[in-house]
């Protein structure tokens, strides 16, 4: 670990001092236990999916597969870190790096799954047993606490910027990998194996399942196999894959077309990759991130336009949901510990912020704030299901034209935005 990262997380741990002292304060309690959460396993199985750390407890530790521990935070105390590590000849147990951060801790290895003694008004957050609730004389997930935590997590210092950073670097080394491994023709196992090489990590450490289509595959928005065998024509490859760097997650996605795709494909990577520069540009303190998922609606139009698959007005195209059809998912969504992180639909006082009725997949209503981190990821898809209503309808839609990218399926285009006191940061080399 580098000093300049170590003097960033340190910094960033006596934030988290302060800000859980403050909040202790405002919400009449003497303490908060995390739990790290644990792993259950499958129904009639002994076999457990894969886990991830409870991420108010990973906003300390940055590590995110820290099973049956607990950190215990009081004001003017260090934090109490009770860190599961049973003797185990059948797992290597959890071992916490050789850097200097961990002393900032006072550090309780239990070879046993202990209840921490809680001193006066405490809170217990985490999700626990109700055996291990009976156990503990607290409040249990109070939801104006966790929802005040929820809000700290919206503002990353510089330390987790940096983490973010460097997660995006890694993430990157595996998408140039899954290009590199479509150019030779792989199957999409192939170019999944490429990506977790160059990226450094195994499957079950990627923060979400990659997203790796060929053809058809690249309109599923959220396609979850890997098929075998290469095609016999290679139309298109989008890779919507990503890296956790001491728990924070880089979402990177990328489109590619193929050999045998017709040149509006071409055409439209190359202006969706436009628009979200565009869009990028356009984050900034004090800018809703509701008008910028409307602007990439209008931008969206006129390309549409412009490539003649539609022959009305941007308005129309807007008004009539034509664009909603060719992207129905949000412009992007808030980003940290978590790949959707936390409070993107809420005030800053925890009251619910909705998408709009015509949006409903927006992720993230917010007004775009410092130290806030974002994607960015306009999209155009062909979609059978969401299309075919529009055929019913007399709109000035160029079929022949749409249809010749029903075998290249979508495109999506997704870079990681640090909103800055002066405009934005993007991550995304």
């Amino acid at each position: 670990m580098s000093a300049s990262l170590f003097n960033l997380q340190r910094e960033h741990l006596t934030y988290l001092q302060q800000a859980y002292t403050d909040l202790l304060a405002s919400h009449d309690l003497d303490s908060i236990a995390i739990y790290s959460g644990h792993a259950s396993p499958h129904f009639g199985d002994d076999h457990t999916p894969t886990f991830q750390t409870y991420g108010h407890f990973m906003h300390w530790v940055g590590m995110a597969d820290i099973q049956h521990s607990w950190l215990v935070i009081q004001p003017n105390k260090r934090p109490q870190l009770y860190l599961y590590a049973p003797a185990d000849f059948w797992h290597l147990p959890t071992q916490l790096p050789e850097e200097p951060w961990v002393t900032e801790f006072e550090l309780h290895l239990c070879s046993e799954k202990i209840t921490p003694t809680l001193a006066g008004r405490a809170a217990v957050i985490g999700n626990i047993e109700a055996t291990t609730r009976l156990a503990l004389d607290a409040q249990y997930q109070p939801d104006p606490l966790v929802k005040a935590l929820d809000e700290l997590r919206m503002f990353k210092t510089a330390y987790e910027i940096a983490c973010l950073g460097e997660a995006n670097r890694l993430a990157m080394a595996g998408h140039q990998a899954a290009q590199a491994a479509f150019i030779g023709a792989s199957a999409e196992l192939d170019i999944q194996l490429a990506y977790l090489g160059a990226s450094r990590q195994r499957e079950s450490d990627v923060p979400y399942q990659n997203i790796i289509g060929l053809n058809e595959h690249a309109g599923v928005l959220h396609y979850q196999h890997y098929d075998l065998n290469s095609p016999t024509q290679r139309h298109s490859l989008l890779v919507d894959a990503g890296r956790r760097f001491r728990g924070y997650c880089a979402d990177i996605t990328r489109t590619y077309a193929g050999p045998d795709a017709p040149t509006i494909y071409r055409d439209l990577i190359d202006s969706i990759h436009q628009l979200k520069d565009t869009l990028v540009e356009s984050v900034a303190p004090g800018v809703e991130f509701i008008s910028l998922h409307k602007q990439m609606h209008f931008l969206l139009a006129d390309i549409l336009i412009a490539n003649d698959l539609f022959q009305g007005s941007a308005q129309e195209a807007v008004d009539e949901g034509i664009t909603r059809a060719f992207c129905p998912h949000g412009l992007g969504h808030s980003l940290g510990l978590q790949v959707h992180d936390v409070a993107g639909l809420r005030q800053p006082d925890g009251t619910p912020l909705p998408a709009p009725e015509q949006h409903p997949a927006l992720r993230l209503t917010r007004t775009l704030r410092p130290g806030m981190v974002v994607t960015i990821e306009p999209g155009f898809y062909y979609i059978p299901m969401l299309l075919e209503p529009l055929r019913d309808k007399a709109l000035p839609i160029n079929w022949r034209r749409v249809d010749s990218l029903a075998n290249c399926g979508g495109i999506r285009i997704e870079d990681n935005v640090v909103v800055t006191e002066s405009g934005f940061k993007n991550l995304t080399p």
